[in-house]
């Protein structure tokens, strides 16, 4: 690159900045203008942002199907359209009681003479979004749930994998918002960089881990406080007590829906010794009820671009020379060489080693590798030897086994009999630990997270209370400490 070219790189940059810079700025002033929004005008938001969704469904589903190559537009009505509605609506619903003042208890002997002390949750200001490909419009107004009940303003930059839903968002929020209010900033990574490090009141990040360190850096240099809703590996343990039919099927359907490109869905599963071949029959058995056929059927997504596709491919084909056994359930015997979009088939990966790259990185397709064990025990040790993951997914009818997995692993949520759920449930805070992120939101922990608990403390009136520390001290300050200063 020539000194001119990188000159031009740094205005193009310089200018990027200054005009996300400027909607932050006016976002900010219109916060401190209008002073913290009343639970009415919150409704409001809110209210707006459920008709959008709501108008706009088959725009949206035609989008994202337009983005993806094919998508289902049944999958996109349950997750990203369904399952925004529930969040927003949720938000309304409790708003009210949320941002009631909380009592706290005032210490001894202060609580006798009158001193109160409470929490107010203030609007931060301007929060920013980064959201992801996967469920671009799930991944957005989610978190606009928590922004407007919280009486925020936002700001958000959705991914350029997603050019036709992202510019639909765009238009949509446009449509419904003053940009003071709703701010929607669409372009490629030099643009992602510059929103990053712009001195949001709050910034969510969800996307990959690796972006997650440049996100992290940028909004250190504002001390931007972060939630990064991140992904990794997140196992699944079939206990020795579970239905091997009732496990599959449910695992089989966490990991086909959305062809696997889910932060939560599951990437590897632990079998009891013995049973491989019973799970590898389950799994098939529910592959071919969902999915007759694969390569045309609307029901079944494709993964999001060529660079994914060949990424996903190159795990399985990793394996395959490294010794795995690669079971492809491919129920109509379909050629998937010649197709207009890119679409994988399910297919399972039997004793992985570590060594290969689909133990090693986060799978965000339909491969799931098998591994076996003859005790609990060595399940936990190797979950705990790994980084900690978004979410953890038990089989069983063992509670005591299934209390030792919960004490004795650490992951982001857990679902129990189940995988995935735990996301969908509002009342429960969403988030990842270490490697799977920091923070959680949904619900009223979404609330708190893009609130300010502002601790106020009411003194009391007893002219005592203002005498009792002060000085000069004396026999009467020697006994209330003595009072207090002992075991």
């Amino acid at each position: 690159m020539s000194l001119a070219e990188s000159n031009t790189r740094e205005v193009d940059a310089s200018a990027i900045s200054a005009s996300i810079r400027n909607i932050l700025d006016r976002q900010k002033a219109a916060h401190i203008k209008d002073g913290p929004a009343s639970a009415e005008r919150r409704i409001d938001w809110l209210d707006r942002a459920i008709a959008l969704i709501v108008d706009n469904q088959k725009e949206i589903a035609e989008a994202l199907a337009s983005d993806f190559g094919h998508r289902s537009h049944e999958q996109t009505l349950l997750t990203d359209v369904m399952g925004s509605i529930g969040p927003l609506k949720h938000a309304k619903k409790h708003l009210r009681q949320w941002m009631k003042p909380e009592k706290r208890k005032v210490q001894f002997p202060l609580n006798l003479l009158g001193a109160k002390a409470r929490v107010e949750f203030q609007p931060l200001g301007v929060i920013g979004i980064i959201s992801p490909w996967n469920f671009p419009i799930n991944l957005t107004w989610t978190p606009l749930a928590g922004v407007f009940a919280a009486g925020n303003r936002a700001m958000i930059k959705p991914s350029e994998f997603t050019p036709a839903t992202s510019e639909l968002m765009a238009r949509m929020i446009r449509s419904a918002y003053d940009e003071t209010e709703v701010a929607v900033i669409t372009g490629g990574p030099a643009v992602g960089e510059a929103f990053s490090k712009q001195p949001f009141d709050h910034l969510l990040f969800t996307g990959a881990t690796s972006i997650a360190y440049h996100v992290m850096r940028a909004a250190a240099e504002n001390l931007v406080p972060l939630t990064l809703e991140l992904g990794g590996k997140s196992p699944v343990i079939i206990s020795k007590s579970a239905k091997m039919d009732d496990a599959a099927a449910k695992i089989m359907t966490g990991k086909t829906l959305n062809a696997g490109q889910i932060c939560l869905a599951p990437d590897y599963v632990f079998v009891p010794e013995g049973r491989v071949d019973e799970f590898v029959d389950e799994a098939s058995k529910s592959i071919k009820k969902m999915f007759p056929t694969l390569k045309d059927n609307p029901d079944y997504t494709s993964i999001i671009n060529q660079r994914h596709f060949d990424r996903i491919n190159g795990y399985v084909e990793d394996a395959k020379a490294k010794g795995a056994k690669i079971v492809e359930i491919n129920p109509a015997n379909e050629d998937f060489t010649q197709q207009q979009a890119h679409k994988i088939a399910p297919t399972l990966i039997v004793n992985p080693t570590d060594d290969m790259k689909v133990m090693q990185d986060e799978i965000f397709g339909p491969v799931l590798p098998i591994k076996t064990y003859k005790d609990v025990s060595e399940v936990i040790g190797y979950v705990n030897d790994h980084a900690r993951p978004l979410g953890l997914y038990y089989f069983g009818d063992d509670a005591g086994e299934e209390r030792q997995v919960l004490d004795r692993t650490t992951s982001g949520g857990v679902t129990v009999n189940d995988v995935i759920m735990h996301v969908s449930m509002e009342d429960l805070p969403f988030g990842g630990v270490g490697p799977s992120g920091m923070g959680a939101y949904h619900g009223h922990d979404g609330f708190k997270t893009f609130s300010h608990a502002k601790a106020i403390y009411v003194q009391a009136k007893a002219k005592m209370v203002a005498e009792m520390f002060r000085a000069p001290y004396g026999a009467k300050t020697r006994k209330v400490l003595a009072s207090q200063i002992k075991k």
